[in-house]
């Protein structure tokens, strides 16, 4: 199992480098996560507006969102959000949020 280092702290990831532990998860690391696996240098604010709507809907209902409503209650559409996670809103954007890796995530 992959670990990460993050100003002192240990993190265990799985196979797939999302955090093993997701109550954990705090700014530095989701800036490190983002910088790490989706080559962003600087979260905006659209890419906190995301991670933050991600976060608060897992903490809430146990589970990441659809892909739909995420794009309907942040405002920010599909291909945006490709923009600014690469590798898609649920392995990349859940990974920044520091979720476990969603159902039917390839």
């Amino acid at each position: 199992m992959p670990e990460l280092e993050i100003k002192g702290k240990k993190l265990k990831l799985n196979d797939d480098g999302f955090l093993e532990n997701p109550e954990v998860w705090d700014i530095e690391i989701a800036e490190e996560l983002a910088r790490l696996g989706e080559g962003v240098q600087q979260m905006t604010e659209e890419h906190w507006r995301i991670v933050n709507y991600i976060r608060s809907y897992y903490l809430q209902k146990g589970q990441a969102p659809m892909i739909r409503k995420m794009v309907n209650e942040t405002g920010i559409n599909l291909k945006h959000i490709y923009e600014l996670f690469p590798s898609g809103p649920a392995k990349g954007a859940c990974k920044v949020a520091g979720l476990p890796k969603p159902d039917g995530c390839v």
